[in-house]
């Protein structure tokens, strides 16, 4: 027994000294590898900074140029029909949204689903008033039908989207 207990009385200080260094190196590695993480995120951020305001700048673009008012004066050539100009304003707003699909990564889920909401809400205008018109209807009818439309509503489906682009890029930055 006298043996067990000279034995232990060198022992526990050991194994105390080996924990006490033990958390001490622990804790000093887990603060080590906290400071590279920040660093890789600081990295990150001034990469993705610039890329993320390019996609806000970018969605706004998108929401101004599929725009009624804009749209409508944009696509109408002379010589359109309702049915053809129809047809050239959703397919334009299709292939804008298509452009800029790739800048939904960089902004709320919210707010892109204001966006996709504001070029659903301008497809429906314009197929909205297309219906209101007779089928022999020209082209000059079919824009005019839409701004009517717009004038009723009086806010265009655009502009919310906008807003909310404008308020969450003030929020981050």
């Amino acid at each position: 027994m006298e043996t067990f207990l000279e034995l232990l009385k060198y022992v526990l200080p050991s194994l105390v000294v080996f924990a006490a260094t033990y958390l001490v190196v622990k804790k000093f590695m887990d603060n080590e590898h906290q400071k590279q993480l920040l660093q890789i995120r600081k990295e990150n951020q001034q990469i993705t900074t610039p890329l993320r305001l390019q996609a806000y700048e970018r969605l706004v673009l998108f929401l101004e140029r599929i725009s009624l008012n804009n749209l409508v004066i944009r696509v109408h050539q002379q010589g359109m029909n309702a049915k053809q100009l129809q047809t050239e304003l959703v397919k334009t707003v299709n292939l804008e949204f298509e452009h800029n699909l790739v800048q939904q990564m960089y902004i709320s889920s919210t707010t892109w689903g204001h966006v996709k909401k504001a070029k659903d809400d301008v497809i429906k205008v314009i197929i909205m008033a297309a219906t209101h018109l007779p089928a022999n209807s020209v082209g000059v009818d079919l824009g005019q039908k839409i701004f009517e439309i717009m004038v009723k509503t009086e806010a265009s489906p655009t502009n919310a989207a906008i807003t909310l682009l404008k308020k969450e890029i003030r929020q981050l930055f």
